[in-house]
Protein backbone atom coordinates (compact mmCIF):
# COMPACT_ATOMS: atom_id res chain seq x y z
CA UNK A 1 0.00 0.00 0.00
CA UNK A 2 1.41 3.64 -0.85
CA UNK A 3 1.76 6.29 2.13
CA UNK A 4 0.81 9.52 1.89
CA UNK A 5 3.04 12.35 3.25
CA UNK A 6 1.81 15.58 3.69
CA UNK A 7 4.38 18.10 3.93
CA UNK A 8 3.98 22.00 4.35
CA UNK A 9 6.11 25.18 4.43
CA UNK A 10 4.12 26.57 7.50
CA UNK A 11 4.72 29.54 9.99
CA UNK A 12 4.85 29.74 13.48
CA UNK A 13 1.24 30.81 13.44
CA UNK A 14 -0.42 27.83 11.59
CA UNK A 15 -0.99 29.78 7.93
CA UNK A 16 0.61 27.51 5.11
CA UNK A 17 -0.52 29.68 2.01
CA UNK A 18 2.19 31.20 -0.20
CA UNK A 19 0.56 33.30 -2.84
CA UNK A 20 -2.33 35.75 -3.33
CA UNK A 21 -4.06 33.75 -5.58
CA UNK A 22 -7.92 34.95 -5.26
CA UNK A 23 -7.48 36.71 -1.53
CA UNK A 24 -6.21 39.49 -0.31
CA UNK A 25 -3.26 37.64 1.26
CA UNK A 26 -0.66 40.21 1.73
CA UNK A 27 2.89 37.88 2.32
CA UNK A 28 3.53 36.74 -1.16
CA UNK A 29 6.48 34.37 -1.35
CA UNK A 30 7.54 34.67 2.57
CA UNK A 31 9.51 31.82 2.70
CA UNK A 32 11.76 33.33 0.47
CA UNK A 33 13.95 34.85 2.81
CA UNK A 34 14.32 31.63 4.43
CA UNK A 35 15.46 29.47 1.43
CA UNK A 36 18.94 27.47 1.56
CA UNK A 37 20.78 25.55 0.05
CA UNK A 38 20.66 22.68 2.96
CA UNK A 39 17.17 23.33 3.20
CA UNK A 40 16.22 22.59 -0.82
CA UNK A 41 18.15 19.22 -0.23
CA UNK A 42 16.33 18.55 2.62
CA UNK A 43 13.40 18.92 0.93
CA UNK A 44 14.13 17.15 -1.99
CA UNK A 45 14.91 14.43 0.36
CA UNK A 46 11.42 14.46 1.78
CA UNK A 47 9.68 14.20 -1.16
CA UNK A 48 12.04 11.12 -2.03
CA UNK A 49 13.34 10.28 -5.44
CA UNK A 50 10.30 8.90 -7.04
CA UNK A 51 6.47 10.23 -5.60
CA UNK A 52 3.12 10.99 -6.98
CA UNK A 53 1.00 14.04 -5.87
CA UNK A 54 -2.31 14.57 -4.46
CA UNK A 55 -3.68 17.76 -5.26
CA UNK A 56 -6.50 19.55 -4.18
CA UNK A 57 -7.34 21.99 -7.58
CA UNK A 58 -6.31 25.66 -6.15
CA UNK A 59 -3.08 24.27 -5.54
CA UNK A 60 -2.70 21.89 -8.64
CA UNK A 61 -3.70 25.40 -10.78
CA UNK A 62 -0.84 27.76 -9.00
CA UNK A 63 1.42 24.76 -9.49
CA UNK A 64 0.54 23.73 -13.23
CA UNK A 65 1.29 27.56 -13.85
CA UNK A 66 4.78 27.58 -12.86
CA UNK A 67 6.31 24.17 -12.82
CA UNK A 68 5.69 23.24 -16.70
CA UNK A 69 7.56 26.35 -17.25
CA UNK A 70 10.20 26.50 -15.23
CA UNK A 71 13.69 26.28 -15.04
CA UNK A 72 15.16 22.44 -15.04
CA UNK A 73 16.00 21.53 -11.57
CA UNK A 74 15.76 18.02 -9.22
CA UNK A 75 11.92 19.56 -7.97
CA UNK A 76 10.47 20.44 -10.89
CA UNK A 77 11.70 17.11 -12.57
CA UNK A 78 10.35 15.44 -10.05
CA UNK A 79 6.82 17.38 -10.02
CA UNK A 80 6.26 17.46 -13.41
CA UNK A 81 6.78 13.82 -14.00
CA UNK A 82 4.60 12.87 -11.01
CA UNK A 83 1.35 11.29 -11.49
CA UNK A 84 -0.94 14.17 -10.20
CA UNK A 85 -4.25 13.06 -8.61
CA UNK A 86 -6.18 15.90 -8.34
CA UNK A 87 -9.32 16.85 -6.49
CA UNK A 88 -11.38 18.28 -9.11
CA UNK A 89 -15.31 18.86 -10.07
CA UNK A 90 -13.93 19.66 -13.64
CA UNK A 91 -11.60 16.87 -14.61
CA UNK A 92 -11.80 17.30 -18.16
CA UNK A 93 -9.77 20.80 -17.46
CA UNK A 94 -6.79 19.39 -16.48
CA UNK A 95 -4.02 20.12 -18.55
CA UNK A 96 -0.71 19.20 -16.57
CA UNK A 97 0.08 15.85 -16.70
CA UNK A 98 -0.40 12.86 -16.07
CA UNK A 99 -2.78 13.24 -14.17
CA UNK A 100 -6.16 11.73 -12.79
CA UNK A 101 -8.96 13.31 -10.74
CA UNK A 102 -9.27 11.61 -7.74
CA UNK A 103 -12.99 11.52 -8.36
CA UNK A 104 -16.35 12.52 -6.61
CA UNK A 105 -15.55 10.80 -2.98
CA UNK A 106 -12.32 11.87 -1.31
CA UNK A 107 -11.95 9.82 0.95
CA UNK A 108 -12.94 7.34 -1.56
CA UNK A 109 -10.52 8.08 -3.92
CA UNK A 110 -7.70 8.38 -1.92
CA UNK A 111 -8.14 4.94 -0.50
CA UNK A 112 -8.46 3.46 -3.95
CA UNK A 113 -4.94 5.27 -5.20
CA UNK A 114 -3.50 4.33 -1.95
CA UNK A 115 -4.01 0.84 -2.67
CA UNK A 116 -2.83 0.95 -6.02
CA UNK A 117 1.23 0.31 -6.65
CA UNK A 118 2.90 3.04 -7.51
CA UNK A 119 5.19 5.45 -5.31
CA UNK A 120 3.85 7.21 -2.04
CA UNK A 121 1.68 10.05 -2.64
CA UNK A 122 2.96 13.25 -1.30
CA UNK A 123 0.20 16.21 -0.78
CA UNK A 124 1.65 19.60 -0.44
CA UNK A 125 -0.94 23.29 -0.19
CA UNK A 126 -3.92 22.02 -0.54
CA UNK A 127 -5.36 23.10 2.77
CA UNK A 128 -8.93 21.90 1.93
CA UNK A 129 -8.11 18.46 1.92
CA UNK A 130 -5.22 18.13 5.18
CA UNK A 131 -8.18 18.05 7.83
CA UNK A 132 -10.52 15.82 5.60
CA UNK A 133 -7.31 13.40 4.94
CA UNK A 134 -6.09 13.44 8.69
CA UNK A 135 -9.43 12.88 10.11
CA UNK A 136 -10.06 9.35 7.96
CA UNK A 137 -6.87 8.39 8.92
CA UNK A 138 -5.54 8.54 5.47
CA UNK A 139 -2.34 10.37 5.94
CA UNK A 140 0.70 8.34 7.03
CA UNK A 141 3.02 11.30 7.95
CA UNK A 142 3.29 14.32 8.19
CA UNK A 143 6.65 16.86 7.60
CA UNK A 144 6.47 20.57 8.55
CA UNK A 145 8.95 22.89 7.55
CA UNK A 146 8.35 25.19 10.71
CA UNK A 147 9.70 28.93 9.59
CA UNK A 148 10.30 31.79 12.05
CA UNK A 149 7.66 33.90 11.49
CA UNK A 150 4.02 35.11 12.47
CA UNK A 151 1.49 36.28 9.59
CA UNK A 152 -1.37 36.53 11.47
CA UNK A 153 -3.71 36.14 8.15
CA UNK A 154 -4.10 33.45 5.51
CA UNK A 155 -5.03 29.72 5.01
CA UNK A 156 -4.02 27.33 7.87
CA UNK A 157 -2.75 23.94 8.03
CA UNK A 158 -5.95 22.92 9.51
CA UNK A 159 -9.19 23.61 9.75
CA UNK A 160 -11.17 24.67 12.74
CA UNK A 161 -13.01 22.28 14.54
CA UNK A 162 -10.86 19.18 13.64
CA UNK A 163 -10.60 16.36 15.85
CA UNK A 164 -7.82 15.76 17.92
CA UNK A 165 -5.06 13.52 16.88
CA UNK A 166 -1.38 12.22 18.25
CA UNK A 167 1.46 12.28 16.17
CA UNK A 168 4.43 10.59 17.02
CA UNK A 169 8.30 12.40 16.41
CA UNK A 170 10.37 10.68 13.77
CA UNK A 171 12.93 12.99 13.33
CA UNK A 172 13.68 16.96 13.35
CA UNK A 173 16.66 19.35 12.03
CA UNK A 174 17.25 22.84 12.30
CA UNK A 175 18.74 24.86 9.82
CA UNK A 176 20.67 28.12 10.62
CA UNK A 177 18.00 30.32 8.48
CA UNK A 178 15.90 29.72 11.89
CA UNK A 179 13.87 26.58 9.71
CA UNK A 180 12.81 23.53 11.54
CA UNK A 181 12.00 20.55 9.63
CA UNK A 182 9.99 18.10 11.97
CA UNK A 183 8.47 14.73 10.38
CA UNK A 184 5.76 13.24 12.71
CA UNK A 185 3.97 9.72 12.20
CA UNK A 186 0.23 9.73 12.41
CA UNK A 187 -0.49 7.71 16.20
CA UNK A 188 -4.23 7.88 16.10
CA UNK A 189 -6.75 10.02 18.53
CA UNK A 190 -5.33 12.03 21.27
CA UNK A 191 -4.08 9.77 24.00
CA UNK A 192 -5.38 10.68 27.20
CA UNK A 193 -4.24 11.13 30.67
CA UNK A 194 -3.86 8.58 32.90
Amino acid sequence: MRKLRLIEHISLDGVIQHSADDDAFPYSDWTGPYRSPAGRDAMLAAYGDRFDLLLGRRTYDLWSGFWPKAPKSPMGDGLNAATKYVATHRPDSLEWGPFESVGPDLVEGVRRIKAQDGPDLVLSGSSTLTSTLLDHGLADEVLLAVYPVLLGTGKRFLAPGMPARSFELVSTRSFPSGIVFSAYKVAGPLKSPS
